[in-house]
């Protein structure tokens, strides 16, 4: 990086704010070539818990380049292993104090936008707003105050978006302890003033977890890396072999992968039938949380008319 980090980090040190005339020399210094690398990225963390005040542009900024460094760096991009998720949270968790909001938008918008990302990157983001919302430590938001044992609007936007993202185990599928998080956030904050949309989220999410299909499954890493470098290999005869596909010896093939696909989408179908059926060991757990405060509360029972509604079962 071509700028003074130290007089940069010492300017911060006695009272200064990073203002949007920083971001934008901060952003031609990291990105000239187009990558933020593990270096700048950490030195871009380093300024921000050094830095007292910030400016929107900056959070935008580190979120961003962060985001890009994360994914974009090393090959196959959009793959976040297990050392580069370790790192990440080593960088948030540096100094123990509260994850604030651009943190925590940070690694949702990681989560996002990757193909695949470990378990554990998901699980820590989703601890942190259920922390945040049980004691008020830390923030879900960059503008007001956090009301401790209540579910706002800006909890129920960002548990949605990880629940339901692309990336992490189980794509767009609730896993159980996904589900489990909410009940357990929803039986901390059951009479509270919460946001409309958090008993909605609740009754869905569960419901997911309980129902829902998925037959993704994203790419190992080093096969991902294999297709990358063999799409990027302006050497591969890839129109040449789409060119044979044309001819009449590929007729056979060709009938063979229109009855390979029909039987493929009869299979699908049936696994998705049966996906929306919930099962004994399903409903077993459904009745042991439903039953573990001894009452069935307003939550729950919309939870269960969803259920019963989608499958056709009775639940009760």
């Amino acid at each position: 990086m071509s700028f003074s980090f130290s007089d940069f980090s010492s300017s911060l040190e006695a009272g200064g704010a990073i203002s949007p005339r920083d971001v934008l020399a901060i952003r031609r210094a990291v990105w000239p070539d187009g990558v933020v690398a593990r270096a700048e990225a950490e030195t871009l963390f380093e300024l921000h818990r050094r830095a007292r005040l910030t400016s929107l542009e900056w959070c935008d900024f580190l979120i961003e380049a962060i985001t890009d460094s994360v994914l974009n760096a090393t090959e196959p991009k959009g793959y976040v292993d297990d050392e580069t998720a370790a790192w990440l949270m080593g960088q948030l968790d540096r100094d123990g104090r509260p994850i604030g909001a651009v943190e925590i938008e940070l690694v949702v918008k990681i989560v996002e936008k990757a193909l695949n990302v470990p378990a554990s990157l998901k699980a820590w983001a989703l601890t942190q707003i259920e922390r945040s919302v049980l004691t008020g430590e830390g923030a879900t938001r960059r503008d007001g105050d956090i009301r401790p044992g209540i579910v706002d609007d800006a909890e129920v936007n960002l548990l949605r978006r990880l629940v339901f993202a692309p990336g992490g185990d189980g794509a767009l599928v609730v896993s159980q302890s996904e589900a489990e998080m909410l009940w357990r956030l929803k039986d901390a904050t059951l009479g509270a003033a919460n946001a409309p949309g958090w008993q909605k989220l609740f009754v869905q999410a569960v419901g997911n977890h309980l129902m829902a299909y998925s037959s993704y499954q994203p790419l190992e890493r080093s096969e991902a890396a294999r297709l990358e470098t063999f799409m990027n290999d302006r050497r591969s005869d890839v129109l040449g072999f789409l060119s044979r596909m044309r001819r009449p010896d590929f007729d056979g093939a060709a009938k063979l992968f229109a009855r390979e696909e029909e039987e493929s989408a009869a299979e699908h179908e049936a696994a998705v039938g049966a996906a929306a059926a919930v099962t004994p060991s399903e409903n077993a757990w459904l009745r042991f949380n439903v039953a573990r405060d001894g009452r069935q509360d307003e939550f729950e029972e919309a939870l269960l008319r969803f259920l019963e509604e989608e499958s056709g079962q009775t639940l009760r």
